[in-house]
């Protein structure tokens, strides 16, 4: 069903390519780019700061360690520099999404998923994710926040309270066009966002008229909240920004915020260099191996870090990397013939991402227009869509995925079973959701997950429910938030330098999940059968209305037509104490060894009931602070 979505995916996106050439006039194609970001730049023997990966977090990382002149930065660099306007385009949000400039990875066969396998979405380019994602600008609730630090103390400095200026520094929110906010009651608060980073939170210069009647008709549901801006950290059914540069209409993303226009001796980028290894000199971090390939050659270069190294290659490869470099759970080590410089059990587990499913409802009584199948059905309106582009870079071409949704609890979308399901998930046997040979470690590290993840159900103010609002007559994507499920992120023992990670999703491996997937598509069933948009004739497509009502049924279209993934990989180098399988320490500071850091999404210990660029952006803002009062 998944490769079935990105072939779909792509389709769509070759026909927006291939109709609508506004998108492609006046932008420079992709051309063959040297090693270096910069033509006449050389690697140096050693720098202050060595960075793995410039994606969203190492190219923010390596910006602000350099802004003052003082410290040198070498960021090390898998993919190449691209220019596309497939990158570039706002519009539908994936264009730039597919295996085009992300790792060729697939996961193993998800046992619970009748065996399906699944693209592992990685960004393989400078910029990273952050390049190719959908462009959602969106961050957890408070309580998300609150819950990734309570592992270590409720007074921890990574609470909603002291990452809130953080995920204010990451972006510049621009306020969306006034007659266009009214047209459809879009509400912010600028209180909550910043206006001095390089990356921009933007608004599209049109909105579908259907978004309207579509939210209010939440207030028929009891408990639902709308906060007043989507960065207040609360649950509800809001509008939120794009990433998105609104002065010319295009991704604001980690390039173009934080590499694009710096001129600096004290910064530079490689490209097109494969990390192999982080050098270790009694304990300590001391270096970085990379491989580069010129022709038929291969050439390995070392290059030293003064102070610190900074992992930044996500979490599918910093696992890998850390792995590689002998840090790592011993067994899966001593069997890809890795010497053993930490025996850290946590490396590679822990690995999250979020579920997502396609449950297709209609409105068959549908009939506000423009709607988003106006641009392919009316032709009058495409044509002036594509007359308001040309223009001035306004209209629907503006649009992204989408800018409102709903991110709901269980006490909301399942007021009579989320206590029950709170309950089971408390005192179901932990251990034996996770693999037989798992380290007492990771399983008390997962025990205080679910712990936790059981009050949570309990609270109105943990997003489990996602459903983006499309403005059409038909429902969108549902995703789960909060998935309890936990994969793995390993080397290949047969091959560790060769191949690409082992990625292992263990979709549904915790029945808890399947309790709560049903429960998110009884409440969409609920919305449009049981609120003012039963008036618009509902009609349930998928899954078929003989399976609806049936739980057992329910659960055999789930392993039929769940996608384990929703690209937002997480959790594989644990931020949490080391006796509960954690990898790196408050400070992001690897455990059992000395100048080695990671700053990315890998650090996460819960994913966060949101998107996570914008949460990535956050972690790398506060992890230069740390490492600056660290020099």
């Amino acid at each position: 069903m998944f490769t079935t979505t990105i072939t779909r995916v792509g389709v769509l996106v070759s026909l927006l390519l291939t109709i609508f050439e506004p998108f492609s006039q006046g932008l420079r194609q992709p051309n063959i780019q040297l090693k270096f970001s910069k033509p006449g730049v050389k690697v140096e023997e050693s720098y202050d700061y060595v960075i793995i990966g410039a994606g969203t977090a190492g190219l923010t990382v390596a910006d602000r360690l350099t802004e003052d002149g003082k410290s040198t930065v070498l960021v090390v660099e898998n993919g190449k520099i691209v220019d596309s306007p497939r990158i570039n385009q706002v519009y539908s949000g994936g264009a730039a999404m597919g295996p085009t400039w992300s790792y060729q990875i697939n996961s193993v066969p998800q046992v619970n998923l009748q065996n399906r396998t699944t693209a592992v979405l990685a960004g393989n380019l400078v910029g990273g994710s952050s390049a190719i994602n959908a462009m959602m600008t969106v961050r957890g609730t408070s309580e998300d926040y609150d819950r990734c630090c309570s592992f270590f103390s409720n007074s921890s400095s990574w609470s909603w309270d002291g990452l809130l200026p953080y995920l204010k520094r990451a972006t510049t929110f621009v306020p969306p066009d006034p007659v266009v906010a009214q047209s459809v009651n879009l509400t912010y608060d600028t209180s909550y966002w910043g206006k001095t980073s390089g990356v921009f939170a933007g608004w599209p210069f049109f909105q579908w008229p259907g978004l309207a009647p579509q939210i209010e008709a939440f207030q028929d549901i009891p408990g639902v909240e709308f906060p007043p801006d989507s960065g207040a950290g609360r649950a509800g059914v809001y509008w939120f920004p794009t990433f998105m540069d609104p002065n010319n209409v295009q991704r604001s993303y980690a390039r173009t915020g934080h590499f694009d226009g710096i001129n600096r001796t004290n910064h530079v980028v490689i490209t097109e260099s494969h990390v192999t290894n982080i050098e270790f000199e009694d304990e300590t971090a001391t270096g970085v191996t990379f491989r580069q390939q010129v022709g038929n050659a291969t050439t390995y270069t070392t290059v030293k870090a003064n102070k610190e190294i900074i992992l930044s290659a996500g979490a599918v490869h910093s696992p890998q990397i850390l792995q590689r470099s002998g840090i790592g759970p011993r067994k899966l080590l001593e069997s890809a013939g890795i010497n053993t410089t930490v025996d850290l059990p946590g490396v590679g587990q822990n690995f999250q991402d979020h579920p997502m499913m396609f449950m297709s409802i209609m409105l068959q009584n549908f009939t506000t227009h423009p709607n988003p199948m106006d641009m392919f059905t009316n032709q009058n309106f495409s044509a002036w869509a594509q007359e308001l582009w040309t223009a001035n870079k306004t209209g629907p071409y503006s649009m992204g995925i989408g800018n409102a949704a709903a991110w709901l609890g269980m006490p909301v979308i399942s007021p009579e079973n989320f206590e029950s399901i709170a309950t089971k998930l408390e005192t179901q046997d932990h251990a034996a959701q996770l693999p037989p040979d798992t380290d007492p470690a990771v399983i008390a590290g997962y025990t205080a997950q679910m712990k936790n993840m059981a009050a949570s159900m309990r609270s109105p103010n943990t997003a489990f429910y996602n459903h983006v609002l499309t403005g059409s007559g038909s429902s969108g994507t549902l995703v789960d938030l909060h998935p309890l499920s936990r994969g793995t992120v390993n080397i290949d023992p047969t091959d560790p330098f060769g191949r690409e990670p082992v990625v292992d999703y263990r979709a549904l491996s915790n029945p808890v999940d399947l309790d709560v997937l049903v429960e998110m598509m009884r409440f969409t069933r609920r919305y449009f059968f049981e609120t003012r948009l039963r008036d618009l004739g509902p009609r349930q497509l998928q899954p078929p209305d003989d399976v609806a009502e049936d739980p057992e049924a329910l659960v055999g279209f789930l392993r039929r037509n769940l996608s384990p993934s929703e690209f937002h990989p997480a959790g594989t180098c644990a931020m949490m104490p080391r006796e509960l399988g954690g990898v790196v320490d408050e400070e992001l500071r690897v455990y059992g060894v000395r100048n080695l850091r990671v700053v990315d999404a890998s650090i996460m210990p819960v994913l966060p009931g949101a998107n996570t660029c914008q949460s990535v952006y956050a972690i790398a803002e506060k992890a230069v602070d740390l490492i600056k009062a660290d020099s």
